[in-house]
C-alpha cells in the first residue's frame, strides 16, 4: 500500500524527470531566445552590459604620461518576478487503472510541464515580437509591402539590413534570426535563396534550413512554433500560434550563464525554490476529500528585455 503525506513535499524523483525534459527538443524556443538567469531575490536590480562599453578610449601615450583607464560599464536594471504555478490531480482510481500501462505519476508531470512551458513560451513571444518595445526606424522595419510569402521578395537583403541596424546601434554583430515555422516555409520557397544552391540536384527544405544561418551571415536560426487554444472557457477550440506569422527578429542572444557580454535579455527566475538556472521542483500533497494526489509547480519569473537595441524587429507579413 502506498503511504501518502498530508503536506506538500518536494518530489526529487519527479523533479529529475521534469528537468530531464529538454524544452527545446519539444519545440519550445523560449530558453534559446531568452536564456535562463537565476537570481537571489524576487525583485531587485541586475547588472547588465550596455552599449556604453563600446565607446572609444585613446590608448596613445606620451613619454612619462599616465595610462588612460577604462571601466567595465554596466547598468542596473530593475526586475520584478511574478508568481506562476499549475497543479495536476491524479486520483487513486486513475493510478490503479493505468498501473500496467504506464507510470501515472511521470505522465502527470509530463502533462504539467508541457502546460507550464507553453505559458513561458507565450510570455517570451509577447515580449520579443512586440511593436511597443520595438518602435521607430532604428528598432523596427515594416517590410510587409514586400512579404516573405512572395517568392521573389529579397529576404536576404531585408535580413542583412536588419543586421546592419543592430551593428550600427550597438557595435555588436547579432548572432540569431528568430522566426516562426510559417516564415521558414516561405524562406525555403524563395527564389533567391534556392539560387544559392547551384548545381544541386535536389534542393530540399532540410538542405536549405541547414545552410540558412550561413546565407544570412548569422550563427544560428531559431525557429519557433507552438499552438494553443485561444478560445475562452466553454467555447469551441480555436488554434492560435504562439509566435506570429507577421514578424521576424535579428538579435544578439546571450550565450551560457555569463553576464559579461551584451545581449537581448534573459528569462529571470528567482532561485528561492531551486538551485541556480533551474525551473522549480515538483511538489506533491494529498487531497483526501477527492482521494487524489496533487502535483504542483510554482515559480517566480519575468521575461526581461535588457536593451531592445540588441534586436531589430521586422514586419514580414500583413497577417
Amino acid at each position: 500500500m502506498i503511504q501518502h503525506d498530508t503536506y506538500a513535499v518536494p518530489r526529487a524523483d519527479l523533479g529529475v524527470a521534469f528537468h530531464e525534459y529538454d524544452p527545446t527538443l519539444a519545440g519550445f524556443a523560449w530558453p534559446l531566445v531568452l536564456p535562463i538567469k537565476g537570481v537571489a531575490k524576487k525583485a531587485a536590480t541586475i547588472s547588465v552590459i550596455t552599449r556604453e562599453n563600446l565607446k572609444r578610449t585613446d590608448s596613445k601615450l606620451s613619454k612619462g604620461s599616465a595610462y588612460n583607464r577604462i571601466n567595465l560599464i554596466s547598468e542596473d536594471l530593475a526586475y520584478a518576478t511574478e508568481k506562476r504555478g499549475l497543479e495536476i490531480q491524479l486520483t487513486d482510481d486513475d493510478r490503479e487503472n493505468y498501473v500496467y500501462d504506464y507510470d501515472a505519476e511521470i505522465e502527470s508531470v509530463q502533462a504539467l510541464k508541457k502546460k507550464f512551458y507553453t505559458e513561458m513560451e507565450i510570455a517570451v513571444a509577447a515580449a520579443v515580437f512586440n511593436t511597443t518595445t520595438w518602435t521607430g526606424a532604428s528598432l523596427y522595419t515594416d517590410n510587409s509591402g514586400s512579404p516573405w510569402s512572395t517568392i521573389t521578395t529579397g529576404i536576404i537583403a531585408q535580413v542583412q539590413a536588419a543586421i546592419e541596424k543592430v551593428e550600427n546601434n550597438t557595435g555588436v554583430s547579432p548572432n540569431a534570426l528568430i522566426i516562426n515555422k510559417q516564415a521558414l516555409h516561405s524562406i525555403t520557397k524563395n527564389t533567391a535563396i534556392i539560387a544559392r544552391f547551384p548545381g544541386s540536384t535536389a534542393v530540399t527544405k532540410a538542405l536549405i534550413e541547414a545552410n540558412l544561418s550561413a546565407i544570412f551571415g548569422l550563427e544560428r536560426l531559431i525557429v519557433c512554433g507552438g499552438i494553443y487554444d485561444g478560445a475562452k472557457e466553454g467555447q469551441a477550440f480555436s488554434a492560435s500560434k504562439i509566435w506570429s506569422n507577421m514578424y521576424a527578429m535579428v538579435a544578439k542572444i546571450q550565450e551560457g550563464s555569463t553576464m559579461t557580454e551584451a545581449g537581448l535579455g534573459r528569462m529571470i527566475i528567482w532561485e528561492g525554490y531551486a538551485g541556480a538556472d533551474e525551473v522549480q521542483p515538483v511538489l506533491q500533497y494529498r487531497e483526501e476529500q477527492s482521494d487524489s494526489d496533487v502535483f504542483k509547480i510554482k515559480q517566480y519569473d519575468q521575461p526581461k528585455i535588457f536593451d531592445p537595441y540588441f534586436g531589430h524587429l521586422m514586419k514580414i507579413e500583413t497577417s
